[in-house]
């Protein structure tokens, strides 16, 4: 099979790889249908992330079929449409029976990142009753990768660690896939204020139409200027973190208010300064975490009736032997108006 790896920081190429075969009984093999390109992957091409060595198959979303199935697999057979949570689950450790799938002691982020992911033509996946989810016949595929990781990424690393309420103000600062999923699941709760921070107009446009009410450039505008003017200068009561720089973090810091909740999403490769010498006295909240996957049923569910359109965030389109062209379009979002890009094995 082809598949594109990891060769080092900036190094990578689409080449052949030995197609994957089962080694636990809990294993299925997917053949890769639809997948796509994650911010974290960018990371990883960065060298952010060390734990990634080279000659790994990159990437932790996708939809595909089941090619085979090891024989404790019980929930799904040969033929089977399946969603690839970016999580892998064993559904039996200590982390997996309190719902942090994302530290579960077998599995947890491993997919493109501890062993081979699914930009391939095949996957496999371990623990497949517990870390695959049954597409619905009919079902859009396509919308269906954005299940995989960044909406229930926003969803619960963004706003549910943000405590964002009816009647709050929210400023999300990136206006990438990943804010833009906040975005989207954060009128859940019906929030009176989302404001977009982003250097990119484009970006910001696409907002507006996702449900910002309000927008700032932070590369033309005084982020912390406009957003005093939006509060009465209290400032927000949830700020979430979607860009993963240390200016990002800072900025967070400057604009929470009193009694508000700083959520972290992004994925950061160098320290950030924590300002304490204003924060102390601020009740203030700061939460990370790593997406469990927890909701990705009810995201399912939500988007099955049609509450939740994931299919907006889809801006272009590849065949997945023209993933190297795909990262350098992902990787240029702004020159490229991109948002995320779907990648179809063919």
């Amino acid at each position: 099979m082809n598949a594109l790896v990891y060769h080092g920081p900036g190094q990578k190429a689409w080449e052949e790889k030995p197609k994957p075969v089962i080694k636990d009984a809990t294993d299925a093999i997917i053949k890769i249908y639809k997948t796509t390109i994650c911010g974290t992957d960018l990371h990883i091409m960065k060298g952010d992330v060390p734990e990634v060595t080279p000659g790994r198959i990159l990437g932790h979303e996708g939809v595909g079929i089941i090619e085979e199935a090891g024989s404790a697999v019980s929930s799904f057979k040969k033929g089977d449409h399946v969603l690839i949570s970016c999580i892998t689950s064993c559904g039996k450790c200590d982390y997996c029976r309190k719902g942090m799938y994302s530290h579960c002691e077998n599995g947890g982020w491993i997919l493109g990142h501890l062993i081979d992911g699914t930009q391939a033509e095949y996957v496999r996946i371990p623990y497949a009753d517990t870390s695959l989810y049954p597409i619905p016949a009919g079902a859009d595929e396509e919308a269906l990768v954005m299940l995989s990781d960044i909406l229930p990424t926003g969803f619960e690393c963004g706003v549910l660690n943000g405590r964002v309420q009816p009647g709050s103000t929210v400023a999300i600062i990136g206006s990438g896939p990943i804010g833009l999923a906040a975005l989207l699941t954060a009128q859940f709760y019906s929030p009176a204020k989302i404001i977009m921070i982003d250097p990119d107009d484009n970006r910001l446009a696409v907002a507006k139409t996702f449900g910002a009410t309000h927008t700032i450039n932070n590369k033309t505008e005084n982020a912390v200027d406009k957003i005093n003017s939006f509060t009465n200068s209290k400032g927000v009561d949830t700020a979430i973190e979607a860009v993963g720089i240390p200016a990002t973090f800072e900025l967070c810091q400057q604009i929470i208010g009193a009694g508000g909740v700083i959520a972290n999403i992004g994925v950061h490769g160098k320290s950030a300064e924590l300002h304490l010498e204003t924060l102390w006295s601020k009740n203030i909240t700061i939460t990370t975490r790593l997406v469990d996957t927890v909701t990705t049923p009810l995201l399912l569910k939500t988007v099955q009736s049609k509450k939740l359109e994931p299919n907006k965030l889809i801006t272009h389109h590849f065949k997945l032997s023209d993933i190297i062209n795909a990262y350098e379009t992902f990787g240029h979002a702004d020159k490229e108006k991109a948002l995320k890009v779907i990648l179809t094995n063919e």
